[in-house]
């Protein structure tokens, strides 16, 4: 099967191009002839037109030239909506199927309490996708308000599973957080939570590997007098993060809205003990007090006291660091993705449009 995948550059930050990363040499490209289109790049706002530009003409070249037998778009909410739009619509008119591989995180701004008009438009152009592809149970949920539900397949993230689970050689008092540093993530409870923990465990450390509104962040724990316990390295990839990984022994993910994070997912392949909310697809992902330590976003005071309980109790960090990666292992690896995207692309394909 000839697949042209619409995907961002493969240096671009976040998720999107880490699930679409792990596909490039892998046994997707030996089972199908694949052609990745990418649209979408990190810089400046003309670096992102002069982007989807250039794929736009790829895209209209290939159409005229190579058919593919199906379209696979990756896309979120907001500006990525729209960038996918002439994808979606071109591949209709053509009678491609269309899957819209689905990884965003903020539904409510972008459909329920959208106008009336975005509305009528996410549901045009919504329907002329052969499958939708949730991240969840929680959001085929959601994404039935616009498609019916016979439409929607569910397709977890993956993770890579290291080879040694690395419990032995960590660092006990090193807190790591991954991602974007913003509001949504929930970074700016980070200070709370670390001031609260330091009363009883003064040599603790935390990492904050990522970007995004880094100074004030900065401010937020120097205003706390916490400056001297935390680092940030900015993003980090490959080997620099794995040593991250390997290295620490909690990881901290307090975010308010979410798909299904790859961060987390990460942490569970390094048997981290996981303290993170009850968002998007992080409850199918984490039983609570099982593999890791679900809270509501926002409570602090409940995220501290779960820090406390893994910093004083080793055997406690280290069964529940087990517990995740068993789980990672058995239901997140590359492997079992693949398999569950190929069947994605069989059901697509059975009805032409």
């Amino acid at each position: 099967m000839h697949v042209c995948m619409i995907v961002p550059d493969r240096d671009v930050k976040g998720g999107i191009a880490s699930v679409v990363n792990g596909y490039r040499g892998s046994v997707l490209e030996k089972r199908h002839r694949i052609t990745y289109i990418e649209s979408y790049r990190d810089g400046s706002k003309w670096d992102k037109l002069w982007k989807a530009l250039k794929a736009y003409w790829t895209f209209f070249r290939l159409l005229r030239k190579d058919p593919p037998d199906l379209l696979h778009v990756h896309s979120s909410f907001g500006p990525s909506f729209y960038r996918k739009m002439p994808f979606i619509l071109w591949s209709a008119v053509k009678g491609i199927p269309v899957v819209n591989h689905i990884h965003g995180a903020e539904f409510d701004a972008f459909y329920e309490k959208a106008s009336e008009a975005k509305r009528r438009r996410v549901h045009w152009v919504y329907g002329k996708c052969t499958r939708l592809v949730a991240l969840s149970a929680e959001w085929a949920g959601r994404l039935e308000k616009i498609v019916p539900r016979e439409r929607i397949d569910i397709l977890e993230n993956y993770c890579r599973i290291p080879a040694v689970p690395f419990d032995r050689g960590r660092k006990h008092d090193q807190i790591l957080f991954l991602g974007a540093i913003g509001e949504r993530k929930g970074c700016f409870d980070i200070p709370a939570v670390l001031e609260w923990v330091k009363k009883r465990f003064p040599d603790v450390r935390l990492i904050v590997a990522g970007d995004g509104e880094k100074e004030r962040l900065q401010r937020a724990f120097t205003d706390r007098g916490l400056a001297e316990s935390v680092s940030f390295p900015g993003w980090v990839r490959g080997e620099e993060k794995e040593r991250l990984l390997e290295k620490s022994s909690i990881f901290l993910f307090p975010s308010y809205h979410e798909g299904m994070p790859v961060a987390v997912l990460e942490a569970m392949a390094y048997g981290l003990g996981i303290i993170t909310t009850t968002v998007g697809g992080i409850p199918q992902m984490l039983r609570d007090g099982e593999s890791g330590y679900l809270t509501v976003p926002g409570d602090v005071e409940a995220m501290a006291r779960a820090m406390e309980k893994l910093l004083a109790d080793e055997r406690q960090l280290a069964a529940l660091g087990r517990a995740a990666r068993d789980r990672a292992v058995s239901e997140y690896s590359l492997e079992r993705h693949l398999e569950k995207l190929e069947e994605i692309y069989e059901r697509a394909c059975t009805v032409r449009r």
